[in-house]
């Protein structure tokens, strides 16, 4: 697969060592062996050169097929090849929305698990 992010600005700072990059006005797009696209659109990311992992802030949206999620923050982490999906979640889909703490997707296989923070709490589901 490959992994393609843009940005209306950026600025690069080295820590420790590590090229970092602030990034604002951000568009990222999955693409599978299968040209099966997932798009990210974010206010700001923190880009790691080295590792490529990446953590979004603000106002995410992230499409699949007809599927939108939102979120205040997400985590892609290059090696795992997942994406984690945090703060004020919301998953839209044709048959209802879900409204979680956090969505984990693995890149490779395309499976979503839906999981709170505290076990006791339920997830949330409206349908259509």
């Amino acid at each position: 697969g490959t992994y393609e992010i843009k940005a209306n600005s950026s600025e690069i700072n080295l820590e420790n060592g590590e090229e970092i990059v602030l990034m604002k006005g951000v568009i990222a797009t999955f693409s599978d062996k299968n040209s099966n696209k997932l798009f990210i659109s974010s206010d700001s990311a923190i880009f790691n050169s080295v590792n490529y992992n990446t953590l979004f802030s603000g106002n995410i949206k992230i499409q699949h097929e007809e599927n939108i999620i939102t979120s205040n923050k997400l985590e892609f982490n290059f090696i795992k090849n997942n994406i984690l999906v945090y703060e004020n979640v919301k998953y839209i889909g044709l048959r209802g929305e879900i409204i979680v703490d956090n969505i984990k997707i693995d890149l490779l296989t395309r499976n979503v698990e839906f999981f709170m923070n505290n076990d006791n709490d339920n997830v949330k589901m409206l349908s259509y």
